[in-house]
């Protein structure tokens, strides 16, 4: 297999991803018009993307058959002409349900391909990883981002349906990556797949300036997951996955104190002025202790009288 060396760009976002990866916010912007409905916009979304799903493939071939020169990256083309036996991507996506997250009544069937699951760590939706990605445009197949090189991505700073998909996959074989006398770093059985995003998962009526990016674009992404790292945002010893206190999978839903900043990123979940940090304890093998002072079965970093 080839091998793949790579400096990591040590940045948490980089280059245009610091405007054309943040989340849709659904109302920020220039924009005077009314967004359009997010229900009847997911249904044209899935239409578009299934149309492009049954019309296009992916370069499946290379995969099934690498040269010794092959860089391992998804590409895409028309089912027509020379190309009119390929397989359609349709035939060979994965698909999950997604609820939105400004509408609770709106799901989305959000596809991704798998062309390799990854021989390492898998990620939670609040995590750290570390990839090489590119995106597009459906509607014209322009790319409007993208990095060769390994970039980190704070998963709750991306897109909502690439962080969706993310999670299903697996880094790079830990025991097969070799830091090299030069400082670059071999990765070898790393994720690899791309995800269709419809745009309520995206940017919706907000795109970011100067991406290409227009209002209700449909996108894909393709990526290469090499890392991943456990996220804890905020620095207050209770790493992010545990701030999910619902457990529904939204990182931004879970304000304990009601202060407009989510637990994940809130170092005083309580509002109490008594830091988080302070809180908790942590064991002699580094495990969380979550401490109960007035034994009201509330821990005391989310119980604003203990």
């Amino acid at each position: 297999m080839k091998k793949y060396n790579f400096i990591l760009v040590t940045a948490i976002l980089c280059g245009t991803l610091l405007t054309s990866c943040k989340k849709d916010d659904d109302g920020g912007g220039s924009n005077v018009t009314p967004p359009r409905d997010r229900g009847e916009e997911a249904i044209a979304a899935e239409a578009e993307i299934i149309a492009y799903l049954e019309t296009h493939f992916y370069n499946y071939e290379e995969f099934n058959a690498p040269s010794e020169d092959f860089d391992y990256r998804i590409k895409f083309d028309t089912i027509a002409g020379d190309n009119a036996n390929k397989t359609p991507l349709f035939d060979q996506v994965e698909s999950k349900t997604v609820q939105d997250r400004v509408d609770e009544d709106v799901t989305y069937t959000l596809y991704y391909l798998n062309v390799r699951q990854g021989g390492g760590d898998s990620p939670n939706f609040p995590d750290l990883v570390v990839n090489s990605y590119e995106g597009k445009k459906i509607r014209d197949n322009k790319v409007f981002d993208g990095s060769v090189s390994p970039v980190k991505f704070d998963l709750t700073q991306i897109i909502n349906g690439l962080q969706d998909v993310m999670i299903e996959f697996n880094g790079a074989d830990p025991d097969l990556t070799v830091q090299n006398p030069d400082g670059t770093l071999t990765f070898k059985d790393f994720g690899i797949g791309a995800a269709f995003i419809p745009s309520g998962l995206g940017y919706f009526s907000n795109p970011p300036t100067a991406s290409g990016i227009q209002l209700y674009d449909q996108l894909i992404f393709t990526f290469q997951l090499y890392d991943v790292e456990t996220g804890d945002q905020d620095g207050d010893g209770i790493i992010s996955i545990l701030e999910d206190l619902n457990n529904n999978g939204i990182e931004e839903d879970d304000d304990t104190d009601g202060d407009g900043a989510p637990n994940y990123i809130d170092g005083d979940d309580d509002g109490d002025g008594v830091p988080t940090s302070v809180e908790v304890e942590f064991d002699a093998e580094g495990n969380i202790i979550f401490m109960d002072s007035d034994n009201d079965g509330i821990p005391n970093y989310l119980d604003s009288d203990s």
